[in-house]
């Protein structure tokens, strides 16, 4: 059974490439990864206990991340808390909290530039 997500903690990582097929094909074979496809843009990434969640994300771009590095995403258990909490804090929230299959997201910067979002199962 997986473990219920932890307010707060790194949850999912997303990496975004720019070609689907060949990012799945390295990633199973260097690291045997495998892959649930949510249409031609996005493949998660199958967890390794093999219990059917996810440990992250491949999101296909045509430019790759710009500014680098991989989308890191944090769970919450109060969203919109969460959202007070990083203004108060002095990061900037890029993209208001929106639904998605499995609950609702936002992303941020940090004070520093690094970009990272944030989900909530409801």
């Amino acid at each position: 059974m997986t473990p219920a997500p932890v307010h707060h903690s790194i949850n999912y990582i997303e990496l975004v490439v720019t070609d689907i097929d060949t990012a799945k094909r390295f990633y199973r074979d260097a690291f045997g990864w495998s892959f649930v496809d949510y249409g031609p843009s996005y493949a998660g990434i199958s967890d390794p206990s093999g219990d059917g969640s996810e440990v992250g994300g491949l999101l296909l771009s045509d430019t790759g991340r710009a500014a680098g590095g991989p989308l890191v995403l944090l769970y919450s258990d109060d969203l919109d808390a969460t959202k007070d909490a990083i203004a108060a804090a002095g990061g900037a929230v890029t993209q208001v909290p929106y639904e998605f299959p499995g609950g609702r997201r936002l992303h941020f910067t940090d004070p520093t530039g690094n970009e990272l979002g944030v989900w909530a199962a409801q």
